[in-house]
């Protein structure tokens, strides 16, 4: 996901939340509790609605690291890990894990920035700029998506984290111009949409489990040819 704002506005709603505060209260109501990264002049917003949010941030020295952090987090647990990166440098530096994980079925999300919309593809040197950004990313990221309107981001969070659970788990990343993550948005919603197992899996796992009369136990070891026994 990627995600665009300059980090210096902070423009609230009625009900007083930013695309930032939504998309992390959207983050927890997935069950995330902890994400990994290092926050930057673009990101700011979306680091204010980490604040009484309940997910544990960690901070690595590289954004190699958080990339690496996100992939044991959900190696150990299951779930997504997430990871937060500036545009440029940030997201060229968690390339790395992100082909690792995707080579390893890992289920991850970044969410970046990336350059306000008057500023993408024109070559004027504006901070952190890279020719194509969502075609770096395309290179290792099963889904990306850009994010420009705050009306769309809970479509967005919608299908990026069912993206990285259905099936072949992957990596997703969501980026947002600079000028998003502190624009007004409507909170999202309470509860995430349910995860639908798929049908055709289910219906082999059934007709496997119907031929046995017990448990099964299976083993796999190494073997040198024919002198092992």
């Amino acid at each position: 996901m990627l995600i665009t704002g300059d980090g210096e506005s902070r423009m609230t709603t009625p009900r007083g939340m930013t695309v930032g505060e939504a998309l992390v209260a959207g983050l927890r109501a997935r069950g995330v509790d902890r994400v990994f990264g290092i926050p930057g002049v673009h990101t700011i917003a979306l680091y204010r609605g980490l604040a009484g949010s309940g997910i544990h941030h960690v901070t690595p020295r590289h954004e190699q690291g958080a990339g690496f952090m996100a992939d044991g987090y959900a190696r150990a647990t299951g779930r997504p890990g997430v990871a937060f990166v500036i545009t440029g440098p940030g997201l060229t530096n968690i390339l790395t894990p992100m082909a690792q994980a995707r080579g390893d079925s890992i289920p991850m999300l970044v969410v970046s920035s990336t350059l306000a919309r008057r500023d993408l593809g024109r070559g004027r040197g504006a901070l952190h700029e890279l020719p194509d950004q969502r075609a770096t990313l395309a290179t290792v990221a099963v889904d990306t998506q850009t994010l420009f309107d705050p009306a769309n981001l809970a479509e967005a969070l919608d299908r990026a984290w069912a993206a990285a659970q259905r099936g072949r788990r992957i990596w997703t990343c969501l980026s947002m111009c600079s000028v998003c993550p502190a624009d007004p948005c409507r909170p999202p919603a309470r509860f995430p949409l349910p995860l639908r197992p798929q049908t055709a899996h289910c219906a082999r796992r059934r007709h496997g489990w119907g031929r046995h009369d017990g448990p099964s136990f299976w083993q796999a070891g190494a073997q040198d040819g024919p002198k092992h026994r």
